[in-house]
């Protein structure tokens, strides 16, 4: 297992959210050079050695200028969630085309849509892509074309997934969940409460993501990052609200209502068709990547309190 240690290489970490902001912080505390990219160059709550660079990462000369020298490359980056159809491909081609460049190493941030429905059957990385929906379609012909890139040695690329995300900085289940609980308000689900669901924690994406850009053995594959246990949805909210130390409050938003919701959210309405992620059985099983790089989640309990812990010191922002 080859892993590599020089702290003097250049790691580009494309996207600002807080994926790319974790993988920023996991490399720039293991001393390396680090720089991130987004559209307008501003990052908060960053180390001071990190470089933040603000570019058009669809233009080609401009992710190929940022990325020059770079030895890892990281695509933590996209398009809002109701644009992913028409931008995300592009997205992904100038990226490809930069670390093709640059000769570098690519890690590519991805989700389990390829999969499709399972009905219930545990995801491991050896099911084929059976996706459904017009997104999950789009993640297998993506996946495809960073594999397809590999085996011709275009570029040496590994893909890390992972579940549905809770933890500091990430907004959706922030404002869900987080927020509510700490405010003894309603927090929702979506879906069913009571089927088995695996979450990961965003700091422990991060971190393997960050472990497969070091070892070369990760190379050509794809990997389930590490998650917890799977547990309900009421379980998970329960947890939450006893970590914010308010009586739960737990609720639910059905397919019905997501389609209203749809008809004035965009991000809404693309959610639709994705609902059978929550109402039956979505347990990931990410035991090989344990097995071959020895990272174990973070306990359920352990992310809640830090989550509730960033959502104290960041109140929510009015009107949002």
């Amino acid at each position: 297992m080859s892993t590599n240690t020089n702290t003097n290489e250049l790691h580009v970490v494309f996207g600002a959210g807080p994926v790319g902001k974790g993988i920023a912080r996991e490399l720039a505390a293991k001393g390396k050079q680090v720089r991130i990219v987004n559209r307008s160059g501003k990052a908060a709550d960053l180390p001071a050695s990190v470089e933040v660079c603000g570019t058009d990462a669809y233009n080609h000369e401009n992710a190929r200028r940022v990325t020059e020298g770079a030895a890892v490359i990281y695509q933590a980056a996209q398009p809002e969630y109701h644009e992913w159809v028409e931008k995300f491909p592009p997205l992904q081609t100038s990226i490809l085309e930069a670390a093709a460049a640059a000769r570098a190493k690519l890690v590519v941030v991805e989700n389990l849509y390829s999969y499709g429905d399972t009905n219930g059957k545990p995801l491991t990385e050896t099911l084929p892509a059976n996706a459904h929906t017009r997104k999950g379609k789009l993640r297998s012909a993506m996946t495809d074309q960073l594999m397809a890139a590999h085996q011709a040695g275009k570029v040496q690329v590994t893909i890390g997934r992972a579940s549905n995300f809770y933890g500091p900085e990430y907004d959706v289940m922030a404002e869900m969940v987080f927020y509510p609980a700490l405010a003894g308000k309603k927090a929702n689900a979506l879906g069913s409460l009571d089927q088995p669901h695996s979450f990961t924690y965003v700091p422990d994406f991060a971190k393997a993501l960050v472990i497969l850009g070091e070892h070369d053995s990760a190379l050509g594959q794809i990997w389930h990052i590490p998650n917890a246990p799977a547990l309900t949805q009421r379980e998970f909210l329960t947890l939450t609200f006893e970590a914010a130390g308010q009586p739960a409050n737990i609720g639910s938003i059905g397919s019905l209502m997501m389609r209203i919701g749809g008809l004035f959210n965009p991000s809404a309405k693309e959610t639709i068709e994705m609902m059978y992620e929550w109402t039956k059985p979505f347990v990931v099983d990410s035991s090989r990547f344990t097995r071959a790089f020895g990272l174990e989640a973070t306990p359920i309990k352990e992310g809640i309190r830090h989550t509730i812990a960033w959502c104290r010191a960041h109140p929510q922002q009015k009107g949002r």
